[in-house]
């Protein structure tokens, strides 16, 4: 069996794969204080949980944009399974990158690319990978499969924060569909800004980018992340969703490297 960990600013992802086939996964705080003995035990605890036996693991394969956590989780694998970890950066994702600076890249950006070439490609269209996390980020795959670049926005949780600290006056609202766009109290109008202004963005910015790549066909929009379902329920700008789809790239990648 496999183990994917994506270590992401708010949460820490693990799935565990049988050959192609995703079996389990599990979504963790990302706690920078959290020790890798306290990470073990946690994991260890989810695998008794399920029947599983840490000893099955063969392969563990990890992205992170918290370089902190990094080291933790790597330790926590060699106690745990016994295994050393294969990080991703720009130089093992297999994707041609014509960034700039292709190690600031984020790993999660590069394995979202991987996983949707593999599962989108086909169509011999660009690929917008749309992904809501912490920051919400765009990322544009070519129809040569090459990483081009893309965009990072504030999410929509980070938004809702600074709007809370920087205004007074203004309450705390949680970020859900309001039901309509003409908020009638202050936290009707918070929600609607946030949410519909969320749902805007988007449209605009994949418009924006299907405009600026061209081709006689527009590129092919995938979500993934947190509120992929519900952004998309809202618009016809996305394709599909794929809330696997960070995963499924970590296994894609793992595979090519052992190949």
């Amino acid at each position: 069996m496999l183990l994917a960990i994506d270590v992401g600013n708010t949460n820490i992802v693990l799935g565990i794969f049988d050959e192609q086939s995703l079996c389990k996964s599990w979504r963790l705080a990302t706690l920078r204080e959290r020790t890798a003995d306290e990470l073990r035990v946690l994991v260890s605890r989810l695998f008794e949980e399920r029947g599983l036996d840490t000893k099955q693991v063969s392969g563990v394969v990890l992205s992170s944009v918290v370089p902190p956590v990094t080291a933790i989780v790597t330790e926590m694998v060699r106690e745990a399974f016994g295994q050393d970890t294969l990080i991703i950066d720009a130089t093992n994702a297999g994707l041609p990158i014509r960034y700039h600076a292709p190690e600031d890249v984020g790993a999660d950006r590069l394995v979202n690319g991987v996983a949707a070439l593999a599962e989108y490609g086909a169509a011999g269209r660009p690929i917008i990978v749309v992904d809501f996390g912490t920051a919400t980020t765009f990322d544009i795959i070519s129809v040569a499969g090459e990483y081009l670049g893309g965009v990072i926005c504030p999410g929509v949780e980070i938004s809702a924060d600074a709007l809370f600290q920087r205004a007074a006056r203004l309450p705390r609202v949680d970020v859900c569909r309001p039901d309509r766009v003409i908020g009638t109290s202050t936290m009707e109008s918070i929600r609607s800004g946030l949410y519909f202004g969320y749902v805007a963005m988007v449209e605009g910015l994949v418009a924006r980018l299907r405009d600026e790549l061209g081709g006689d066909q527009p590129a092919v929009c995938v979500a993934t992340g947190g509120l992929a379902g519900t952004i998309a329920g809202e618009t016809a700008t996305i394709d599909h969703v794929d809330l696997d789809l960070t995963l499924q790239g970590l296994r894609l990648v793992w595979r090519r490297n052992r190949e």
